[in-house]
């Protein structure tokens, strides 16, 4: 972040969330991509991840497509409204520009993935959008990896997903969702 955006929290604040993305969203960089990239190593060991086909969802600038490649993700596809020239920049990948709220009205049907990565993204969606977003998730994927520096969002049952496992490293959480029956 430049001098006058100290913290990604500070640049909410001042211009909201949506606001900052679209202003600053070309050259974002998540701070945390050294964790990032420590805790994504550490759940594909710990759960042995399908990485045959991975949508990084809230793509930012490819923190988590950089970090899944050594991994051996090869087949991964980038969504974000914002980040897309900064995603393309650093990974040479397009990113599809759909909103959560897209997402959340089907506009990924049809699609299947082995594993939706959701970096630092997920706690910004409005709850009013959350239970349809994750419902649609559901139908797109058996697995839904959740990365964040809270302990939102909580995935309910009803929306698709089973109580997930969780690994906390340097106060970063990665949550392991599996679709419930049914979903």
């Amino acid at each position: 972040m430049s001098e006058e955006q100290p913290s990604i929290h500070g640049a909410y604040v001042e211009y909201g969330v949506r606001q900052y993305y679209e202003t600053h969203g070309a050259a974002y960089r998540n701070p945390h991509e050294p964790i990032i990239r420590e805790l994504l190593a550490l759940a594909v060991q710990t759960w042995r991840l399908d990485l045959s086909h991975v949508l990084d969802l809230a793509c930012g600038s490819g923190e988590v497509t950089l970090a899944l490649r050594p991994l051996g993700a090869d087949n991964i596809e980038g969504i974000d409204p914002f980040t897309a020239q900064a995603y393309q920049e650093r990974t040479g990948q397009t990113a599809d520009a759909f909103t959560f709220e897209q997402i959340a009205s089907g506009v990924l049907a049809g699609r299947q993935y082995s594993v939706i990565v959701c970096s630092f993204a997920l706690h910004l969606v409005a709850v009013s959008w959350l239970p349809a977003l994750c419902y649609q998730l559901a139908q797109i994927s058996p697995a839904l990896l959740i990365l964040t520096p809270h302990k939102r969002p909580i995935l309910k049952p009803e929306w698709g997903w089973n109580a997930p496992s969780e690994l906390i490293h340097k106060r970063v959480r990665a949550r392991l969702y599996t679709r419930t029956e049914g979903s």
